[in-house]
C-alpha cells in the first residue's frame, strides 16, 4: 500500500489518501462505494490487471486507511482528492470506475476538473443522478430513509452496517448469495470508517444533484444496474443516469443487487475488460508484452 498527500484548504490540514497500484498499460481508478473502502476491488482486480490494464483503487477520506478530517465529504472536495490521484500519479487517458457514492466522484470530477485526463468512465449501481426526492424530482428516496439512516447510526453504527448488509447484498430468506463470513467481512470493512465520515457521506450522496451535469459529459460511458437494487432503485438512478448521457452504454443485470461487484463479479469483469479495453486492440497486446504475458 502507498499514501500521497495534498493539502486540504477546507479540512484545513494535510489529507492523506491510501491507494495500491498494480499492472502496467492503461491507468483505471476504482472509486469504492459508501460505506467500504478500496478492498471491495478485490474480485475485479485479477480480471483487470491480467488484461494489460494499470489498476490504482484508493480508499476516500474518512474511509479505509485513509485520513479521517472532521471535514470535507463534500463532492467538490471528494474530487479534488480524486484530481490528486491523477495529477500526483501523472496519469493519462484514464478510465475513472465508481461504486454506488464513487459514481458521484466521477461525475462532479470531470465537471470540476474536465476530461483531458480521461478517457472513459463506468457508473456501477451509482447514486447518479439524485436520489433525493423533491418536486421536482418526484421519484426519489423520500428524506425520511436517510433521517432514519442517520439516526440509526448515532444509535448503534456496527448494527446498521451488519443490517444494511443484508440489503445490500440482497440477502433474506430465500437468497444467499453472500455467505455469512462474507458478509462480517464486508461488515468489518465498513466499520472501519468512524461515525462522523459515514454520516456526512450519507448527506453528500443523499442530496447531491449531478443531473445537469450529467449531460455535460464528453467521453464514453458505460452504466451498469441490477434491476433488483434495493438501495439505489434502478428506476430512479441507472435508467436516469444513461439517458442524460449522450455516449452512454447501458447494461442491466437482471437480479442483481446493490452489491452486483461481488453478486455478478464473473460477468462485471468480462464487461469492464470489454468496455475499457474497446478500439484498444494494439495498446492491449503492447502491455500484455511489458507485463510477460505475451512472447
Amino acid at each position: 500500500m502507498k499514501y500521497l498527500n495534498r493539502m486540504d484548504p477546507i479540512a484545513g490540514e494535510e489529507i492523506r489518501l491510501a491507494y495500491n497500484d498494480y499492472g502496467k498499460g492503461r491507468p483505471v481508478i476504482l472509486i469504492h462505494g459508501w460505506p467500504l473502502s478500496k478492498e471491495m476491488w478485490e474480485y475485479q482486480l485479477d480480471a483487470l490487471v491480467e488484461s494489460g490494464l494499470r489498476v490504482i483503487k484508493y480508499d476516500r477520506r474518512g474511509f479505509g486507511k485513509s485520513s479521517k478530517p472532521w471535514n470535507g465529504y463534500d463532492y467538490d472536495t471528494l474530487a479534488a482528492d480524486l484530481d490528486a490521484i491523477i495529477t500526483q500519479l501523472d496519469l493519462q487517458k484514464v478510465t475513472l470506475v465508481g461504486f454506488s457514492m464513487g459514481g458521484g466522484e466521477v461525475v462532479r470530477y470531470l465537471t470540476n476538473h474536465g476530461s483531458d485526463r480521461i478517457a472513459k468512465i463506468v457508473l456501477i449501481s451509482a447514486v447518479t443522478p439524485f436520489l433525493a426526492k423533491t418536486d421536482d424530482n418526484p421519484d426519489g428516496v423520500d428524506h425520511a430513509v436517510f433521517e432514519k439512516m442517520l439516526e440509526e447510526i448515532k444509535e448503534d453504527r456496527i448494527a446498521f452496517l451488519e443490517d444494511f448488509g443484508k440489503k445490500f447484498f440482497g440477502v433474506n430468506i430465500i437468497n444467499h448469495q453472500v455467505s455469512s463470513a462474507m458478509l462480517n467481512y464486508y461488515c468489518m470493512l465498513a466499520a472501519a470508517a468512524p461515525s462522523r465520515s459515514t454520516q456526512q457521506c450519507i448527506k453528500s450522496f443523499a442530496y447531491t444533484d449531478f443531473r445537469e451535469e450529467l449531460q455535460n459529459i464528453d467521453v464514453p460511458a458505460l452504466v451498469i444496474h441490477g434491476d433488483k437494487d434495493n438501495t439505489v432503485p434502478i428506476e430512479s438512478s441507472g435508467k436516469l443516469t444513461a439517458g442524460l448521457i449522450k455516449n452512454s452504454r447501458y447494461i442491466v443485470y437482471s437480479g442483481a443487487p446493490h452489491g452486483l461487484f461481488y453478486t455478478e463479479k464473473e460477468k462485471l469483469n468480462k464487461d469492464l475488460v470489454s468496455f475499457i479495453l474497446a478500439g484498444t486492440t494494439k495498446e492491449r497486446a503492447n502491455s500484455l508484452k511489458e507485463m510477460g504475458s505475451v512472447k
